[in-house]
């Protein structure tokens, strides 16, 4: 039994895809211009496939899994579940109008015509709104729609904004937060689920780790008590004597997106030599 993924054969994902998927310790051999592949150490089938495709194809079950943007999960709309957020692939689905434009809010989009691959997401973003707008569909090259005539504005995925800024347009409204996530079909068989429960939890452990950082510092004995105090740590901070009298080493876990502040304040505590180490897996 095998489980069968797929992933995006080229494009933002893929590489992230595969990377994920080799720090969860499945070795794959990614060859170029291969359409599939398997791990050698682990149940595990690849197909590379368009992203757009990976939606349907887990939902008809010639993938059991597959790594794909929410924003063409959403766009598609097909009946799959979706196993793990994945953390990377970051962007949004955003509106944009020429950098000229003065725009007071979403209504200024009513009556327009709005250029973008992804008419459903839109649609549905206008009809919550209570907008008419007429949208032009088409692939690729969305932000020179409106140089060249073709519409008023835009809806484009944008992640630093210097395409659209290079173009002339400036990003107006959020439609969608999106990142890569792990979608599933929903009918797999009992053996099936145990291997993505298995897979899901080596993801879940690598995904961990990177939001973390191991620290290890030395503080004299009499602030041990108010440096504990500071460091939340998975259960509570290992304390262990120094050679030196007086002296203790102190080792825990700090999450990323506390990290600077609880370090300043361990130095203003009387923590010295502070060492901070990533993680590579983390099993809670």
């Amino acid at each position: 039994m095998k489980l069968r993924i797929a992933i995006q054969k080229s494009g933002r994902l893929h590489d992230d895809s595969i990377k994920l998927l080799k720090e969860c310790g499945i070795d794959i051999n990614n060859g170029v211009n291969k359409l599939k592949t398997e791990a050698s150490n682990f149940p595990l089938e690849v197909f590379f496939l368009r992203d757009d495709d990976i939606p349907q194809y887990v939902e008809d079950g010639v993938a059991d899994i597959g790594i794909v943007g929410e924003n063409v999960i959403l766009e598609k709309g097909r009946p799959v579940r979706i196993a793990e957020k994945l953390g990377f692939g970051k962007c949004r689905l955003s509106l944009a109008v020429s950098k000229t434009v003065e725009y007071n809010g979403v209504q200024d989009m009513d009556k327009l015509r709005i250029a973008t691959s992804y008419p459903v997401i839109l649609q549905n973003f206008l009809n919550e709104n209570n907008i008419t707008a007429e949208i032009h569909e088409i692939s690729g090259s969305v932000e020179i729609a409106p140089g060249i005539g073709l519409a008023d504005a835009i809806c484009d995925l944008v992640s630093s904004g210097s395409t659209l800024f290079m173009n002339g347009l400036k990003e107006v409204e959020v439609i969608l937060k999106s990142e890569a996530a792990l979608i599933s079909n929903n009918n797999l068989t009992p053996e099936q689920e145990a291997l993505l429960q298995k897979l899901l939890f080596r993801i879940q452990a690598v995904k961990k780790a990177k939001n973390n950082k191991y620290v290890l510092l030395n503080a004299p004995n009499d602030k041990v008590q108010d440096i504990i105090k500071l460091l939340p740590g998975m259960k509570s901070p290992t304390v262990l004597p120094l050679a030196e009298e007086g002296w203790s080493s102190v080792h825990s876990v700090l999450n990323e997106n506390a990290f600077w502040d609880i370090i300043e304040n361990l130095k203003a505590a009387g923590a010295q030599g502070i060492l901070v180490v990533p993680i590579e897996k983390m099993i809670m």
